[in-house]
């Protein structure tokens, strides 16, 4: 069992930037696959960003060169750097572990960006 605790969300102008962190558990962290996606009001879960354990990193096209994700394998973190965000970013943003072919989700942080 993973747990998974996101935070640093919160209310940001259009054009601003936050961090979002992930803490995880377990003494595997450096094996997991870790990622960020996620979900509007109204609309499905959608993929944001990944890495995986050899830090392979793969982006959505609707977040390409704004956001960055990195991981800390010491402090079992995962981090997503958001900047120059806009309206349409405005969402919950779940993490998630991906360990032995198995999904983990922490409970997500509502990231709101006015206009």
């Amino acid at each position: 069992q993973v747990q998974l605790v996101e935070s640093g969300g919160g209310l940001v102008q259009a054009g601003g930037s936050l961090r979002l962190s992930c803490a995880a558990s377990g003494r595997t962290f450096s094996s997991y696959t870790m990622g960020w996606f996620r979900q509007a009001p109204g609309k499905e879960r959608e993929f944001v960003a990944t890495i995986n354990w050899n830090g392979g990193i793969y982006y959505a096209d609707s977040v390409k060169g704004r956001f960055t994700i990195s991981r800390d394998n010491a402090k079992n973190t995962v981090y997503l750097q958001m900047n120059s965000l806009k309206p349409e970013d405005t969402a919950v943003y779940y993490c998630n572990a991906r360990v032995s072919g198995m999904d983990y989700w922490g409970k997500g942080t509502l990231v709101t960006v006015s206009s």
